[in-house]
């Protein structure tokens, strides 16, 4: 799960890690005359969307004045942006950040991230931050830092002494920054995160070390362990996603026509993979895991119909845990309930595949049955054609 900056930053207070002041976070609909402005300014409005480039894309603005903080709230709020991250498409402003301003000395890129490689976290840092990073990591990989990290002692002191050093931290602001670069990976860790990034952290032109941005990805594989995060809103999910995700279901929206349902996330990637070599294209795929009832089945295939681009669904099901015949009466159940108003191609395979193939065969239903997945992707294409 990505979160927004400043839920990012309510778990950056709880670690002691230095921020400007926040002032308050409005929604779509709320009266700007509800936001507390404290001090003689300027403040800074920030557009709360999943996508970095925001200040070059308008989403992030100076006011000198409260009324201007309040005016400049209200046109962000609603407001559609595209940044060079949302692949020309517009993100819509349904919350913005209003907190201090301050001037800056220096800009300065820390994350930790997940080395999948080497299968620990490690630290990303760059004595140039701000937001063309990605561009001085392509032009000038030598001025990127990588710092490895021990998943269970965390980022150890001469570490955290050398990386200050290598980033020419000033003396004043050098305990400081070992503890926040510590502090980092503890939220890294403690959050289960796959990515903490602050771009930038800065030193202020008072002297201060300030965390300016928050960015976390936190693994949907641990959230069972942070029911707080849980609770929270999925930014990034679609309608449609937050339905499958309420029934205990996997799903996932692609740009092709062809509805897939499976069961097991490698068998997914073994669908999408065959439906691309039989020359089609997935426009979803629906994953009912290993145990899901009849009724699951029916929610699954209402919610594979309801993306618009489907032209045709293959239901690609191993019976082990879930049996075939399960899931053929899911299948005969759905189709009661549903319209189906697309082809319809089952391959099933494993246990009660016999039982499973009987059900359909009798159901009276307008399917397709494939002996493999070959078959049934090659039968999917055509029918989507």
């Amino acid at each position: 799960m990505k979160l927004l900056e400043y839920e990012g930053k309510e778990i950056f207070e709880r670690y002691g890690i230095p921020m400007l002041k926040r002032h308050g976070v409005l929604k779509i609909g709320d009266s700007t005359e509800h936001l507390k402005l404290d001090g003689a300014g300027p403040w800074i409005v920030k557009a709360q969307v999943l996508a970095g480039g925001r200040g070059k894309a308008g989403g992030v603005k100076l006011a000198k004045t409260q009324a201007e903080a309040r005016e400049i709230t209200g046109k962000m709020l609603g407001m559609k942006l595209v940044t060079h991250q949302t692949q020309g498409r517009a993100l819509t402003v349904e919350e913005v950040l209003v907190e201090d301003a301050c001037a800056i000395a220096r800009e300065i890129y820390i994350s930790v991230v997940l080395d999948r490689k080497e299968a620990r976290p490690a630290i990303i840092a760059s004595a140039e931050g701000g937001m063309s990073i990605e561009e001085l990591a392509a032009s000038h990989p030598e001025k990127i830092l990588k710092v490895p990290v021990d998943i269970e002692a965390g980022l150890l002191d001469y570490q955290a002494r050398q990386l200050a050093f290598d980033l020419k931290i000033p003396q004043k602001n050098f305990s400081a920054f070992t503890a926040l670069a510590k502090q980092l990976v503890h939220v890294f860790i403690d959050m289960d995160a796959s990515l903490v990034e602050v771009n930038p952290l800065i030193i202020s032109q008072d002297g201060r070390l300030l965390a300016i941005d928050a960015k976390i990805v936190t693994d949907d594989n641990a959230m069972f362990r942070h029911k707080d995060q849980a609770a929270k809103p999925d930014h990034e999910a679609s309608e449609i996603e937050k339905e499958a995700k309420a029934i205990g279901i996997n799903y996932i929206g692609l740009d092709g026509d062809i509805g897939c349902m499976v069961n097991g996330a490698g068998l997914a990637m073994a669908t999408l993979d065959t439906v691309k070599m039989a020359g089609g294209d997935a426009a979803n795929f629906l994953d009912v895991g290993g145990g899901a009832s009849v009724d699951q089945i029916t929610r699954a295939f209402q919610i594979i119909l309801k993306d618009p681009k489907v032209k045709a669904v293959l239901v690609n099901i191993f019976g082990g845990i879930m049996k075939c015949d399960n899931i053929a009466a899911g299948v005969v159940e759905a189709s009661k309930k549903v319209k189906i108003g697309v082809p319809l191609v089952v391959r099933l395979e494993g246990t009660n595949v016999k039982e499973g193939k009987a059900i359909l065969a009798g159901s009276g239903i307008k399917i397709e049955q494939a002996d493999s997945l070959w078959e049934a992707a090659q039968k999917a294409v055509a029918a989507a054609r």
